[in-house]
């Protein structure tokens, strides 16, 4: 092997020290292409970190009246049922509407704020208001007929009875 390198050497024309310090140049290149990377990953993470600020003044990217927020769910399951949880404080329960399927579930609200506040008086709005829905395709084929949903201490809970697949039918075979 080190007869092809010595070979292709002597064709190049390179001589042992040239071959020395060539390769201590591309070690020197390595090794600031290697800290320029780390320097713009470190860049990157900085925008990343710093909170956005909005300008007021830009009234139409501040519009938010027509959003419609993402409810934030638990989902889980025992043996028999399919549970969909989700706090949803400061709504009665006839601003819910909770839409089922064989195959998915859909709820749907909307939570009025009560008293108005001009926007430069927040000090804080992390609160959304407004329209809210969230859709969930469910692992498994549930019996709409016998699910029901609850409201109690701003917690919605929706039970979802699993049809069982495992009951088979028998069937008579006629004969013409």
């Amino acid at each position: 092997m080190s007869d092809n390198k010595d070979f292709f050497e002597k064709l190049a024309g390179i001589k042992e020290d040239d071959q020395e310090i060539e390769e201590e140049v591309e070690k020197e290149l390595m090794k600031e292409a290697s800290v320029s990377d780390d320097e713009e990953e470190d860049e990157e993470e900085e925008e990343e970190q710093k909170p956005q600020i909005l300008d007021d003044s830009d009234d139409d990217a501040l519009d938010f009246d027509d959003a419609e927020g993402h409810l934030t769910i638990d989902v889980y399951q025992d043996d028999k049922n399919i549970y969909i949880e989700s706090a949803i404080a400061g709504i009665e329960s006839d601003d819910i509407d909770v839409a089922i399927t064989p195959e998915s579930v859909t709820i749907k609200g909307k939570r009025e704020k009560k008293e108005k506040v001009k926007k430069g008086d927040y000090l804080y709005q992390e609160c959304f208001w407004g329209r809210f829905s969230r859709s969930v395709i469910l692992p498994q084929e549930i019996d709409p007929d016998k699910s029901n949903a609850s409201l109690k201490n701003g917690v919605l809970k929706v039970v979802l009875p699993k049809v069982s697949k495992t009951k088979s039918k028998r069937v008579k075979i006629k004969m013409d």
